[in-house]
C-alpha cells in the first residue's frame, strides 16, 4: 500500500500548520506527543521517558477510537484515561502502519476543528 497523494498532502497541510505555530517540522511521533498532552492535559518542566511514553499511548488510542479499535474506560485517580482495545488492529508493514496513524491523526485534527 503506497501512501495516496490525498492523504500525503492532508498531512503536509497538517505539518504546515504545526510549523506555523510551534515554528519546527514534527514527525508522526511528536505530533502523537502533542495528542496525548492535549487530552491529558498533561503539563511539566520535566517529562520523563515513560511518561512520554504514556503521552504517546493515549494518543494512539485517542486517535484510532473513532474507528472502533479502542473503547474509553475513563479517567483514573491521577486524571490519566485508560482505554481498552475492542478490536484487532489490521496487519500492515511499517509505511502502511505510518500511514494508517497519518489518516486517523488528520481525522482526529479534522474533528477538533484544527
Amino acid at each position: 500500500m503506497f501512501i495516496t497523494d490525498d492523504l500525503q498532502q492532508r498531512w503536509w497541510n497538517l505539518e504546515a500548520k504545526l510549523v506555523e505555530r510551534f515554528g519546527k517540522k514534527p514527525d508522526v511521533e511528536a505530533v502523537l506527543f502533542l495528542i496525548g498532552m492535549q487530552e491529558t492535559g498533561f503539563v511539566t518542566d520535566k517529562i520523563s521517558k515513560e511518561q512520554k511514553q504514556d503521552l504517546m499511548h493515549v494518543a494512539v488510542c485517542t486517535v484510532l477510537q473513532p474507528g472502533g479499535f479502542y473503547l474509553s474506560e475513563g479517567n483514573d485517580a491521577d486524571g490519566w484515561p485508560h482505554f481498552k482495545q475492542v478490536k484487532e488492529l489490521p496487519v500492515m508493514n511499517l509505511t502502511e502502519q505510518e500511514n494508517f496513524l497519518k489518516d486517523h491523526i488528520l481525522l482526529y485534527f479534522e474533528q477538533q476543528g484544527f
